[in-house]
């Protein structure tokens, strides 16, 4: 009986710092009316965009707004149709430029990675210094020297050199990101590879790229809403007819001094948005791991 008495008052005594740290129910209910709260306010501008997309200009500012009402789907038909002429044509822009963009940069942040993972060179220490250190600069700096480049290159105005401006803002990001995640790769899977007959880049496309998939995930995704998204280098390194921006800058269409079209904004702006949509959630069962796994190694 006194073993089993004390066996007893060690598991209670055990469960006691359970109890402590266990929160109140007021605490509980606190914590998720401020996080439904929270969420609200981030959702709510996307759920009043994805509204005035449906409404006529006259309505889309009214004083006081209603959800429904004279809704239609005139704003969707004017803008896919071509009441601005040229938003398939962005449409095409984007793609072609973000899916090279992804595909170039993760390529390049890849081989670059594995190469400071695996490998001891010169001027390894300060690869990875001089990528950690071009992500300290405002991007806005770099559009001069970059237009130089591009004008030397006879690139400038060209889809090409875009997407050369693209990698270099996300390469330095994607590298220190896989780097990390190659680092928890064992390098007994490349000797292995090696006793099996594969040279250097057949160990890496066949054996650690399949093993890497959440670090690519997250790279890809990244590189893919640096060229999706961004506004300023594709204003300034693009040609200035209307069939070659971007949809970020012909957005700006919409949107002029003299006048405001916010409902054929809105609407582009939700037709906009799908793709980055669609990406996010092919690749969001990777991000998690991916982005823990980068974070920590290094």
């Amino acid at each position: 009986m006194t073993i089993e008495a004390a066996s007893l008052q060690a598991t209670s005594a055990a469960a006691e710092p359970g109890r402590a740290r266990r929160r109140s129910t007021a605490a509980s209910i606190g914590l998720h009316s401020a996080l439904i709260v929270a969420s609200l306010i981030a959702v709510f501008p996307v759920f009043w965009v994805l509204v005035v997309s449906f409404k006529p200009n006259a309505k889309a500012i009214e004083a006081t707004p209603t959800l429904f009402n004279e809704s239609s789907l005139d704003n969707y038909r004017d803008v896919l149709a071509g009441a601005k002429g040229a938003f398939l044509s962005w449409f095409g822009n984007s793609v072609l430029i973000a899916a090279l963009t992804t595909v170039l940069g993760v390529l390049l942040a890849a081989t670059t990675a594995y190469a400071a993972s695996r490998f001891r060179f010169p001027g390894r220490r300060w690869l990875l210094l001089s990528f950690l250190v071009v992500q300290m600069f405002p991007f806005a700096v770099l559009i001069v020297p970059l237009y130089n480049i591009l004008l030397s290159l006879g690139l400038q105005g060209s889809a090409f050199g875009l997407v050369l401006v693209y990698c270099s803002t996300a390469i330095p990001f994607c590298t220190y990101m896989l780097k990390g995640y190659f680092d928890g790769i064992p390098g007994d899977i490349d000797e292995a590879g090696r006793v099996d007959g594969l040279s250097p880049f057949g160990v890496f496309w066949r054996l650690v790229l399949p093993l890497a998939k959440p670090g690519l995930a997250v790279t890809a995704f990244y590189s893919f809403i640096v060229a999706w998204s961004e506004v300023a280098f594709a204003s300034a390194f693009l040609s200035a007819g209307d069939r070659s921006k971007t949809l970020a800058v012909g957005l700006q269409v919409f949107v002029q001094q003299n006048r405001a079209e916010w409902g054929h904004l809105a609407a582009a702006s939700v037709l906009v948005a799908v793709p980055a949509v669609i990406v996010f959630y092919l690749v969001q069962r990777f991000l998690v791991s991916g982005l823990s796994a980068g974070s920590v190694k290094g």
